[in-house]
């Protein structure tokens, strides 16, 4: 399979088989890797692809190996429960035959509220205050609070990088719009880590730093029009011993809390302190 323009294309996998599916990745990928965003977000929509029955309420994604840009990946799924309220699966991606990824995805259908409460949006400012970010991914475009650059190592802040997202040329798909969001939600946290440490920055990441995702969670609260904006707050309380754990929650433009998300990343040096010329693994 050739490789695909953007992230919907790649999510528009195709059936091989009971329980299999077959995607293409997105082009343009870090020294040809694909991004561990992308895989938790193809994993989930399968598994959504697979029931078709109920939405996906989270999914927990573990990245054991790199996967290839170039290559297609294969992703199967395993249903380990289907009922009338929940259901839950495993989900495996492979490329070649290397297993390179596994996450649970829990499915369920909405139910009337018994409770209800969420966490207030931060008081950042709406998009329009915020200020255009140059993000190579063309199917979305960013805005960031405040100007915050998390690429640039020469300047210093707190942990906490609230930016504003929204996907353009989004279909009306309910579980395509997770799997962007899936993605978007993967994207920032390493750099938030960074953020209080004077020279060290996402720009240097895979040059100078050896970074990646190790693990990554989301949930999802309630249905979302991905092609209105967003405000995803990053935030990481904790950095050290060559990890980082970072965390966040997604908001309507409007204050609803439509998702809550978490990842394990490492940060560390690369043998030697440079990173090496050809694409490798980094999670070793």
């Amino acid at each position: 399979m050739a490789e695909v323009p953007d992230l919907v294309a790649a999510l528009e996998m195709t059936p091989a088989g009971p329980h299999r599916f077959i995607a293409g990745n997105v082009e343009g990928g870090e020294r040809g890797m694909v991004f561990g965003g992308e895989l938790i977000a193809k994993m989930l929509v399968a598994a959504g692809r697979n029931d078709g029955t109920k939405p996906v309420k989270s999914a927990h994604g573990l990245f054991g190996r790199t996967v290839q840009v170039t290559e297609a990946v294969e992703l199967d799924v395993d249903v380990l429960h289907s009922g009338r309220t929940f259901a839950s699966a495993t989900v495996s991606l492979s490329q070649g035959a290397r297993e390179c990824a596994r996450a649970l995805v829990l499915l369920s259908q909405p139910e009337d509220d018994i409770i209800r409460h969420a966490t207030a949006m931060p008081d950042v400012g709406g998009p329009d205050a915020a200020v255009p970010y140059a993000d190579p991914n063309s199917w979305r475009e960013v805005r960031t609070v405040g100007g915050v650059d998390i690429n640039d190592e020469t300047t210093v802040g707190p942990a906490d990088v609230p930016i504003w997202m929204r996907f353009p040329g989004a279909p009306d798909d309910d579980l395509v719009a997770q799997g962007l969001l899936a993605h978007a939600t993967a994207s920032y946290l390493i750099g938030t880590a960074m953020r209080p440490h004077e020279g060290v920055g996402q720009n240097l990441s895979h040059r100078a730093i050896s970074t990646g995702i190790i693990g990554h969670t989301i949930s999802f609260h309630e249905t979302f029009d991905p092609r209105e904006w967003l405000l995803i707050r990053n935030e990481s309380p904790f950095a050290g011993r060559g990890r980082a754990f970072g965390s966040g929650g997604v908001f309507t433009r409007d204050g609803q809390l439509v998702a809550s998300f978490s990842q394990e990343a490492m940060i560390r040096h690369f043998a030697g302190g440079e990173a090496p010329d050809r694409p490798v693994s980094t999670v070793l």
